[in-house]
């Protein structure tokens, strides 16, 4: 079975971090190898930039310096790690993606979408996502749950009308690729939450498994 790539999007204190857990131990019950990982991140060099990048000090960055540097670390990311897992069959689970980047540069921002696909297609190629889990949730009440956690980071620090973009243009990207993306409620409990992210994982495994068998048994 060849390595598969499962993404979590969503806004701020939409319980990410906790259902990646969750998702990852629901592979490994499968008996799959599993990488778990983020974005910005996931690499020596990403961490460095994710740090530039989430600095409050950090407020007067300019949009298309965030957007390349969110690509720069994507670069990184993706080849000394996520592309070596997958070839090796290893299940990659990973906390944000290039969704992120439409969401937060795109709509948070206001970037034109033509230079987000252009640094997409420059970095991934074809390489796009098998499985997308979005964790959806009012704006506000995310913004008060990771307010609440912590002190804000330079995104946690934006205004609600930033999250609310943010947030719109992931349910507009979950609508045009239905057959990739999962919505889940975010706003229940972590128990549901956690079960209804499992029964997503679930499916997708059974539809990977049947393919599979069909590719197994064509002439």
């Amino acid at each position: 079975m060849r390595g598969h790539f499962i993404t979590l999007e969503g806004i701020e204190g939409a319980g990410k971090s906790t259902q990646r857990d969750a998702v990852a131990g629901c592979l490994r019950d499968a008996g799959l190898s599993v990488l778990v990982t983020r974005e910005p991140g996931g690499s020596d060099i990403a961490e460095r930039i994710r740090a530039l990048l989430l600095d409050p000090a950090n407020t007067g960055m300019h949009g298309d310096t965030e957007l390349l540097l969110m690509f720069a670390a994507r670069a990184e990311h993706l080849h000394r790690r996520i592309l070596p897992a997958l070839t090796t069959g290893t299940w990659v689970v990973c906390d944000r993606f290039t969704d992120a980047t439409y969401a937060y540069q795109g709509g948070g921002r206001g970037l034109p979408v033509a230079h987000i696909a252009g640094l997409e297609q420059l970095v991934q190629g074809e390489r796009r996502p098998d499985l997308t889990l979005l964790f959806d949730l009012p704006a506000a009440v995310g913004l008060a749950r990771a307010r609440g956690r912590s002190e804000p980071d330079r995104f946690e620090a934006e205004q609600l009308q930033f999250f609310e973009r943010v947030r719109d243009t992931y349910r507009a990207r979950a609508a045009a690729e239905a057959g990739r993306f999962v919505t889940i409620d975010a706003e229940r409990d972590p128990a549901t939450v956690a079960a209804d992210t499992i029964a997503a994982v679930q499916a997708y495994l059974a539809r990977v498994c049947a393919g599979q068998r069909r590719t197994a048994v064509d002439p």
